[in-house]
């Protein structure tokens, strides 16, 4: 019998990023079909869509049109066509409830703390974070929703509400993403397998499944 190959994936994302929770539900169903044959060390690495945008937000459905040069009706048809794919792989999205789009640089901040703390403690937050904005519409950069999602992936409280009152791994986060955008990273989820293969895009389960057994299979 094969031994099981264990390959490391960086997950570039951001919790504001809907395709980012579709990508994610999928890669973690294709490592699901793949126990046994394919194990995976899973780094959830910062990238801000809106790094310029200040903390009172804006609204989700002009900003998106006049990013895209999409009329209002096109980009709530687009909305709905990402909830029914989020549907499709396990993840709820209630996209009335979200209104608004939001600053996540200290969302990223406690996520890099997090995952100094453990793998399966940075992966609880980056679920708990995207459950709060995209299934109860939450702010995922307000103090309260970042304490209640660190608490709910199992972090200690007192050092949770130290990183998010202070400015700790501000220059780390700054760091991460200046360089996966000198690595030619411009869009997420961008999923980067063994710091060599390069997966774009919320895919399919499928693609994910074939993708990573083809690569572990080079390993």
């Amino acid at each position: 019998m094969d031994a099981v190959k264990t390959l490391k994936i960086d997950f570039v994302s951001d919790v504001v990023c809907p395709w980012c929770a579709i990508g994610l539900a999928s890669l973690e169903i294709a490592l699901k079909r793949l126990q046994g044959e394919v194990a995976a060390e899973l780094h959830f690495q910062p990238f801000e869509l809106h790094p310029d945008m200040g903390p009172e937000g804006v609204e989700v459905v002009p900003y998106l049109a006049k990013k895209y040069g999409m009329s209002a009706e096109q980009v709530e048809r687009n909305q709905q066509a990402i909830a029914e794919r989020g549907k499709a792989v396990g993840f709820e999205f209630r996209m009335e409830r979200r209104s608004r789009n939001w600053n996540t640089f200290d969302a990223h901040r406690l996520l890099h703390w997090a995952g100094e703390v453990g793998a399966a403690q940075q992966r609880a937050l980056k679920h708990a974070l995207l459950s709060a904005h995209f299934t109860e519409g939450e702010n995922p950069g307000a103090r309260e929703v970042l304490l209640r999602c660190a608490a709910q992936a199992g972090l200690e409280a007192a050092r949770a509400a130290a990183v998010v009152d202070g400015d700790e791994y501000a220059d780390a986060v700054r760091e991460r993403e200046q360089l996966y955008q000198q690595a030619g990273i411009s869009s997420v989820p961008s999923v980067i397998v063994n710091e060599r293969y390069l997966i774009q895009g919320g895919q399919p389960p499928e693609l994910f499944e074939q993708s990573l057994r083809e690569i572990a299979a080079e390993a």
